[in-house]
């Protein structure tokens, strides 16, 4: 029997393989672009990645898409089942809770470093974030917003000059994107931007305390946003453009 045709991935206009003719991507181009697909909330925990239709997007063999998912499993993005294939991820509570105390001990450590250390140069690209994430929220540009509140994190680590910090904190904002798709309640871009404002005026400030209460408590909000219950989108939700 043939096998019906697999449903392409949710890629925004801007986002398909850019490669000449007959030239496949890269197996970093295909974990780049499918983190991203998560990241800003087109691909839904649950879903099935079909490493033929994958292949077929990208121009690749299976066997170079097979790497990027494997690639992904290990961060904790993909889930693969023998028999079954590979899917994203669907992390439960607990793991959830996990995830962000983790990130409270980074972050808030963080925060209290950069109160000693931000320079002129890095507030200022952190008000120039805090005006894009303002304009995507207002715009009620969701893949815009999504991209930017957990962007903001990773500046914060940029600002220290610490490369690792940065590359740790992008893992664990993916994984927090599939937390977020699945038990997040309500959609709350609008005060997490506001919580982003108070956190940078404490580090301009040079308020450590404030800076460090701030981070934990824009934390635990989300946290305390976590359903028991998950919610995973249809197919129609899974193909719908990007906002």
């Amino acid at each position: 029997m043939p096998r019906p045709p697999a449903d392409p991935l949710p890629l925004a206009p801007d986002e398909a393989p850019k490669r000449a003719p007959g030239a496949g991507a890269t197996t970093q181009q295909i974990v780049d672009t499918i983190t991203t697909a998560i990241v800003e909330r087109r691909l839904m925990p649950g879903t099935k990645l079909a490493e033929q239709a994958v292949a077929d997007l990208f121009g690749v063999s299976r066997t170079l898409v097979r790497e990027a998912l494997n690639r992904l499993s290990r961060d904790r993005l993909v889930t693969l089942e023998p028999g079954r294939g590979a899917f994203v991820a669907r992390p439960s509570v607990d793991e959830a809770r996990q995830v962000f105390d983790a990130r409270r001990l980074l972050e808030t450590g963080m925060v209290r470093e950069l109160c000693a250390r931000a320079e002129p140069a890095h507030l200022a690209r952190l008000r120039a974030h805090l005006a894009a994430e303002a304009d995507a929220v207002r715009r009620h540009d969701v893949a815009g917003r999504t991209r930017l509140l957990a962007q903001f994190h990773v500046v914060l680590a940029e600002c220290l000059g610490n490369a690792v910090l940065a590359e740790l904190l992008a893992d664990l904002l993916s994984r927090c994107s599939l937390i977020a798709l699945m038990y997040q309640s309500a959609d709350a871009a609008g005060h997490s931007q506001d919580e982003h404002v108070a956190i940078v005026d404490a580090i301009e400030r040079r308020d450590a305390d404030a800076a460090t209460r701030l981070m934990a408590e824009h934390l635990g909000n989300v946290v305390g946003n976590l359903q028991r219950h998950p919610r995973v989108g249809d197919l129609a939700d899974l193909l719908r453009p990007a906002a």
